[in-house]
């Protein structure tokens, strides 16, 4: 598809001092011949000389005239227009000028028109949609405080919507993303079965999915009146089923022996009563023997039976309502319950977590607290976690002296009339296998209330709540083509993208430079993802030459402790999937992540906004990339030129501001755009 362009600055002005020097040339030679000829003198002479010469004269100022009074306020108008169909936001930096300057009204009031009509539009839209930006933000809101991991898929499974749980269930994994393929993340025959069965009408099924070395437990809800969109809620069963096993082992091996014990004593039984049958006297001999075995069997039966007492014991405490629960926690919300009342709770020393049944745990405290406060006549009592071996201790602190231990089971027995069942003090301590003792200080000036709590693997505060992330759904990709289709003919804007940029040692890639960071962002829906990045620095193996880091700031010591490329590389490829690869003169950028000796292949079409630009406005001068950022008035963050994320993210913004104008010279599938890319190919490079 061929596009008529302004001709190049540099052709005119090669044309123009052609035609000026041709006839230079040929006045002056025949003004030479005349004067030889007819011999003027005077003036005659400079007469002849100037008619000579006017033609080339007249050249020169006919094309200097153009130039300053048509020409360039034609490349000014190019831009101008360009960079209206891009950003039509932008700002208006190019006035016309010379001969042109008359359309300058004309113009504005066509560009305040347009201004104007988008204004409306976005206006109307925003109040027709304000209704579902609230149900928006209230959707965006319950993803983020909602503790259960989400996954929602289209038909084709592709993610339309996961929540912060699913991102921190599948942290570091790649193929959590909008827009990317379900079986890229869970791959597995059960999940593919049951998602090809899951019914219409909402009923649930459960698969149990491998994650690397954890298993999910999956519920899977078809939801009806959507476009067939899929419901995933997940949980981390790895604990409860390895927990399930060893009770289930440990009640395997309890079983035997119960039986064989049981046996045993109904043996015993009946032989008493056969023998009691038979014969009025019994066998005093054999009779102790039955004693002795029925005394055996019964304490070894009474012994297994206390065994699996414990185990389900045990077995109710690992159960889900003991939680993991940080103490600084634990105490802020005990003080929040004591709020109306004169007792107050002061956490001393080094917090850490234990495992408890929280809101049970609460009331606990919550009455041991009352009845101190009472028996030591104090309002404000100290807390403080100490670590046993196994376990957790809960101090609760106070000045004077110990509790007596018989206060304290009058105090085991009191009940909790707020709590469901009004189970005792007692109760809540055994459901945590707790126990309860006061003890004096060291000092004999305080004295401690003691629970023994189960302890947890885990160190550490809780982690600082991630900021919320700009996007975690995007109902649209429901609505982009099937995945089977050829990736040639899909609309530009229905496209995934990966845009990319590399920083390297210097630009001899052939002759030994390589890659030292390499950052990426995606492009789903025609929208650029904010926080679905990829952003590596690489070890080169070899020192960044000063020249290099005068350009992109990155020295040894930056690089230090980074990975090589052969171990970056297929981290990246991960990254891309299917998606199609997309650069600001992706010839440098694809040799660079193709070099000698690494066998990650990046197969998929490549987009170069380079060629791109080149094709659509041959006319003008400079297709880097500050030249398109300044000319499209793109946002540009400062700092973010010359580092590779920074890179990729205005690479892929000018896209998104060349698409509508490639749109509206009617290349609207891949293979135009890569017809259109490839006539711009073999012409001379712009800077870049």
């Amino acid at each position: 598809m061929t596009y008529r362009h302004l001709p190049k600055h540099q052709h005119l002005l090669g044309i123009w001092l052609a035609l000026g020097g041709l006839t230079l040339f040929g006045g002056i030679f025949t003004a030479l011949w005349l004067d030889a000829r007819l011999s003027p003198t005077g003036i005659a002479q400079l007469l002849l000389w100037l008619a000579c010469l006017s033609t080339s004269v007249t050249i020169c100022l006919s094309g200097l005239l153009l130039s300053r009074r048509l020409i360039t306020p034609l490349r000014h108008l190019h831009v101008l227009l360009a960079r209206l169909a891009a950003n039509p936001d932008a700002r208006d930096d190019f006035p016309l000028e010379g001969w042109l300057q008359g359309l300058t009204p004309d113009l504005e009031r066509l560009r305040e028109g347009w201004r104007n009509d988008r204004q409306r539009l976005e206006t109307a839209h925003t109040d027709g949609a304000r209704s579902a930006a609230r149900i928006r933000r209230e959707l965006e809101a319950l993803l983020q405080i909602l503790d259960i991991p989400l996954l929602l898929c289209d038909q084709h499974q592709r993610l339309v919507l996961f929540n912060h749980a699913a991102e921190t269930l599948f942290e570091g994994c790649h193929g959590l993303g909008l827009g990317k393929r379900l079986d890229n993340l869970l791959t597995t025959r059960s999940l593919h079965d049951a998602l090809q069965t899951l019914p219409d009408d909402g009923s649930p099924r459960e698969a149990y999915v491998p994650f690397g070395e954890r298993w999910l437990h999956c519920t899977l809800r078809r939801i009806s009146a959507t476009q067939r969109e899929t419901l995933l809620i997940l949980r981390d069963a790895t604990d409860n089923w390895a927990n399930d096993m060893t009770y289930r082992r440990q009640l395997g091996d309890l079983l035997p022996d119960l039986r064989r014990h049981s046996a045993s004593l109904s043996s015993a039984a009946s032989v008493l009563i056969h023998q009691g049958k038979k014969s009025s006297e019994a066998d005093t001999h054999f009779h102790r023997r039955l004693d002795t075995v029925i005394e055996e069997e019964s304490l070894a039966l009474n012994k297994h039976l206390e065994q699996l007492g414990a185990l389900l014991d045990e077995m109710r405490r690992e159960g889900d309502r003991l939680v993991p629960v940080w103490s600084n926690d634990l105490f802020q919300s005990l003080n929040a319950r004591l709020y109306s009342t004169p007792i107050h709770l002061v956490p001393i020393g080094i917090p850490a977590w234990l495992k408890a049944d929280a809101p049970a745990l609460l009331v606990l405290l919550e009455r041991l607290l009352e009845r101190l406060a009472t028996h030591s006549c104090q309002a404000t009592l100290e807390a403080e976690i100490c670590l046993g071996n196994r376990r957790i201790y809960l101090d609760l602190i106070w000045v004077g002296d110990p509790v007596r231990q018989q206060e304290l089971s009058t105090w085991c027995g009191m009940q909790i009339e707020t709590l469901p069942l009004s189970p005792t003090i007692g109760d809540l301590l055994r459901h945590h296998d707790s126990d309860l003792w006061s003890l004096p200080d060291a000092d004999r000036h305080h004295a401690r209330l003691r629970l023994p709590l189960p302890a947890v693997e885990k160190v550490g505060a809780p982690e600082t709540p991630r900021p919320p992330r700009p996007e975690f759904h995007d109902f649209g990709i429901a609505e982009l083509p099937p995945p089977d289709t050829a990736v040639m003919q899909r609309p530009l804007r229905t496209l995934e993208i990966v845009a990319f940029d590399t920083e390297t040692t210097g630009l001899a890639l052939r002759r030994g430079d390589t890659i030292i960071s390499l950052g990426a962002c995606r492009i789903v829906n025609n929208r650029l993802l904010a926080d679905d990045t990829f952003d590596q620095r690489i070890d080169p193996g070899r020192s960044i030459p000063p020249d290099s880091t005068a350009i992109h700031g990155l020295t040894d010591d930056d690089v230090e402790g980074a990975p090589p490329l052969n171990i970056a590389l297929p981290r990246f490829r991960d990254y891309t999937g299917d998606a199609v690869l997309l650069a600001h003169n992706a010839a440098f950028d694809m040799l660079a992540i193709h070099p000698p000796g690494h066998s990650v292949e990046f197969d998929m079409p490549v987009i170069d906004t380079l060629l791109i630009s080149r094709a659509l406005d041959e006319g003008l001068d400079g297709h880097d990339l500050d030249t398109l950022v300044a000319r499209f008035d793109l946002p540009s963050p400062p700092g973010a030129r010359h580092t590779a994320l920074g890179d990729a993210r205005l690479t892929a913004s000018l896209w998104l501001a060349l698409l509508p104008r490639l749109e509206a010279r009617g290349i609207v599938t891949l293979e135009e755009l890569l017809t259109l890319q490839a006539s711009a190919f073999d012409k001379e490079d712009a800077s870049a």
